[in-house]
């Protein structure tokens, strides 16, 4: 009964390891909250978000990306890189060049969004994965 037991104990802590390993490394589900993506992701929209991309440095513009919040570090947003490392980006009244080893993120309702423009160019260790997929709700399930 014992070895059983312990049997039971190795493969729930095995499944335990496979789970964490891959919501870390290589993908996971977001809930994305807010406006600032409207119409392309609304509130309470689920997506697939992959992280290889992000892990190899090969995030393109126009990708949908989850990033850490520059202004809270306990929160992520989801938003689309705009520019990257060199790109020049125009800025009300000026321009500006997006440094070595940032992105400049910005949302597709520009009118309520809260980006880049306000906050500058993020560092790419802030990125944490790419959207893929949407999952939630049923009648939107297709590629980001």
């Amino acid at each position: 009964m014992l070895g059983s037991v312990v049997r039971s104990a190795a493969a729930l802590v095995q499944v335990g390891c496979l789970a964490h390993c891959t919501l870390e490394f290589c993908a996971d589900f977001v809930v994305c909250e807010g406006p600032s993506m409207e119409p392309t992701i609304c509130g309470s929209d689920i997506l697939l978000a992959e992280h290889i991309s992000v892990r190899s440095r090969i995030i393109s513009k126009g990708s949908v990306v989850i990033v850490r919040s520059p202004s809270d570090p306990h929160s992520y947003i989801c938003k689309r890189v705009i520019a990257g490392p060199g790109d020049r980006v125009p800025i009300v009244g000026s321009s500006s060049f997006v440094p070595k080893g940032h992105v400049w993120l910005e949302g597709d309702n520009k009118l309520n969004s809260t980006d880049s423009r306000a906050f500058g160019p993020v560092p790419f260790g802030l990125v944490r994965g790419r959207a893929v997929m949407k999952l939630w709700p049923p009648s939107d399930i297709g590629f980001v």
